[in-house]
């Protein structure tokens, strides 16, 4: 159940008041800045560029890494659902990347790869990848099988078939990886900045770690949280319950 905006706005602004009674309390700005601090910080940031420029740089991984996991995951969940041998002998792989921790997947894709793009977008990916396989093919399996044969008897042609008959079933499973991945994704990719890039939030997050500039390193990682919170709230979950609607119906 989704709350009311007014509630989401009320716990926002207890969330706030909360931070501003413990940057009160704490009086030590090194420790724990105000929420006014941080916003000077965003202010700042933005108005020299840094902000948008690394912002830029971490959206367009994000994008990477999330076609890539998706379009992988989709097509290997679609084939296991299909056919049980091949989920046979794919399904201990799954088991195995699920259970990779993400920092050990970046950490080789650096040293086998490099320190570079293709190494970021590809560590990123496979953390990932193994959840939206496991999902679409959960969704395979539930398609109704009647209408499959129904399609069959009217001969059907493959497109028409997906358009009409898989794509609507699938649809909320894809929804869900996308909004899981999403949330995954960002985080890590993060993570893949703070070890080895040059630039991009997590970047900066690790350059002002090392100053102890506790403001900035909030500044930037609120700054993109909202973006995340902008593209969850606008555009994936209104995907997400538009694609469940045949089921309401």
């Amino acid at each position: 159940m989704r709350a009311p905006p007014h509630v989401t706005l009320i716990s926002l602004a207890l969330l706030i008041a909360a931070w501003m009674l413990g940057a009160g309390a704490m009086n030590d700005a090194d420790i724990l800045p105000t929420p006014l601090a941080v916003w000077h910080e965003i202010a700042d940031e933005s108005a020299s560029g840094a902000l948008w420029y690394h912002m830029a740089n971490t959206l367009r991984r994000v994008a990477l890494a999330f076609a890539l996991a998706m379009a992988v995951g989709i097509t290997l969940g679609i084939l296991m659902g299909r056919s049980e041998r091949l989920n046979m002998w794919l399904d201990p792989w799954v088991t195995v990347f699920l259970n990779l921790p993400a920092l050990v997947i970046i950490v080789l894709c650096y040293l086998w790869i490099g320190l570079n793009e293709t190494a970021a977008i590809i560590a990123v990916a496979l953390n990932k990848t193994a959840m939206v396989t496991v999902t679409i093919r959960e969704g395979v399996r539930t398609l109704d099988r009647g209408i499959a044969d129904m399609a069959q008897v009217y001969r059907l042609t493959p497109m028409t078939r997906l358009r009409h008959i898989i794509w609507p079933q699938l649809g909320p499973f894809v929804a869900t990886s996308t909004r899981n991945g999403l949330a995954v994704i960002w985080k890590i990719v993060l993570v893949v900045e703070f070890l080895g890039r040059s630039n991009g939030v997590g970047f900066q997050i690790h350059l002002y770690f090392q100053l102890f500039d506790t403001a900035t390193v909030m500044a930037y990682a609120l700054a993109f949280t909202g973006v995340m919170l902008s593209i969850e709230y606008g555009l994936v979950q209104q995907w997400e319950r538009r694609s469940s609607a045949w089921r309401r119906a």
